[in-house]
């Protein structure tokens, strides 16, 4: 009975491990295929902010979770933003009020998210395979056959793609993602708190930072250490830049003396803008989510947030298709019409940041530069210079 049939999920990162638990939400048995060992390393903090919005995503899947990914991480209540050295925003938030419900964003390492869903997921009943990379996907109209690398094949009525931007489950639905790499790239360095010290809660934005020779710096903190992460400037070098050796030359300047043990990871990132030309396959067995179906610049934390979007409305759309083959074709087809949609205003505001923040006219630098020096008097520049790097404020939800 298709009924009965599993969804087959694959990939164990943020996105595969919340569809799986929004299928096991409405009792859908799931599979989760994953290429990694269960023991994984994952370097770097990568996706660390997790908005509100899917903070109550995660709650209405699975209850409680929301809140509890919400106490592994922190709030950072202060935001200030420099130009050149010189303060043109600063704000400080009275802290969170637990009783009045989920706060605002938590701020924690993606391997600490991952932990935190793996284990809901394991309470839920799914059925978790590591070890399992997915070589072929063949879909039909009754369900899908997904065979795995020692040989193995699985039967189920639908696939959630959720096995980031090398996609093999993309691939086999025959789309290829398409759009635009921007020239540039940052450098992001892992910094742990230091021992017994008291961990800044303060989220620092610097325009064309002075130590930095003009580059921008961001620093975010996170559970046990924060994020420093410095934009390249025309004709840096990522190797060099990022090199363990350079790092330790130019980081105490922007955070001062820094033992390299405490130097957890270093990595770099491309500024990708990047979509799937169809987030389903003719069948309409194949569901795509997050960085399987589309590639954003990291600003406005919209990659794993927008793929938690993906992975709900993929699951409400497998959950209401499962009764009959029409009624599926239609629901995964409204799906994909829909959060394809939603990847282009994403990409959009992530890009219109991007341009913000490297500006591609001598016009825009001169508008950001007056906005800075009228931003003492007239705050609402300040504000402006505060918000921009992040794009727009659109919705990462379903529509």
């Amino acid at each position: 009975m298709a009924d009965e049939a599993p969804v087959v999920v694959v990939g164990a990162g943020p996105v595969g491990l919340f569809a799986a638990l929004a299928l096991r939400a409405h009792q859908v048995p799931v599979v989760l295929l994953e290429a990694d060992p269960a023991d994984r390393h994952r370097a770097g903090s990568r996706a660390l902010y997790v908005h509100g919005k899917s903070l109550s995503l995660l709650e209405s899947a699975s209850p409680g979770l929301g809140s509890e990914l919400a106490t592994q991480g922190v709030l950072w209540n202060v935001r200030r933003t420099l130009y050149r050295g010189r303060q043109v925003y600063a704000r400080e938030f009275p802290p969170h009020d637990a009783t009045r419900g989920l706060p605002p964003f938590t701020s924690l390492r993606q391997s600490e998210t991952e932990r935190v869903l793996l284990q809901a997921c394991e309470r839920a009943g799914v059925d978790v395979r590591w070890n399992h990379p997915v070589t072929e996907v063949v879909t039909h109209s009754g369900g899908v056959t997904v065979a795995t690398a020692d040989g193995t094949t699985w039967s189920g009525s639908h696939v959630v793609g959720a096995d980031g931007a090398r996609s093999t489950v993309r691939r086999c639905t025959g789309t290829a993602l398409d759009g635009s790499a921007a020239d540039g790239f940052h450098v992001v360095v892992d910094i742990a708190d230091e021992p017994g010290g008291t961990p800044s809660l303060e989220r620092v934005m610097h325009y064309e930072h002075p130590a930095a020779d003009g580059r921008g710096v961001l620093v975010v903190p996170y559970a046990n250490g924060f994020q420093v992460d410095v934009q390249s400037r025309a004709g840096d070098d990522s190797d060099l830049l990022a090199s363990r050796q350079e790092v330790r030359r130019w980081l105490p300047a922007l955070i001062g003396p820094t033992p390299t043990e405490r130097i957890t990871a270093i990595s770099v990132y491309r500024f990708l803008q990047l979509i799937a030309d169809d987030f389903t396959d003719p069948h309409h067995r194949i569901l795509l989510a997050g960085e399987a179906a589309h590639l954003f610049p990291p600003f406005g934390a919209r990659g794993m947030n927008s793929g938690f979007a993906d992975a709900r409305a993929a699951a409400d759309a497998i959950v209401s298709g499962r009764r009959t083959p029409e009624v599926n074709a239609g629901a995964v087809a409204e799906f994909a019409t829909a959060r394809r949609a939603a990847a282009e205003v994403n990409s959009a505001a992530a890009g219109a940041a991007l341009r913000h923040l490297r500006p591609p006219t001598a016009a825009a630098r001169l508008r950001r530069g007056a906005a800075a020096r009228l931003a003492p008097v007239v705050p609402r520049f300040g504000e402006w210079l505060e918000h921009a790097p992040y794009g727009p404020r659109v919705p990462m939800v379903r529509h």
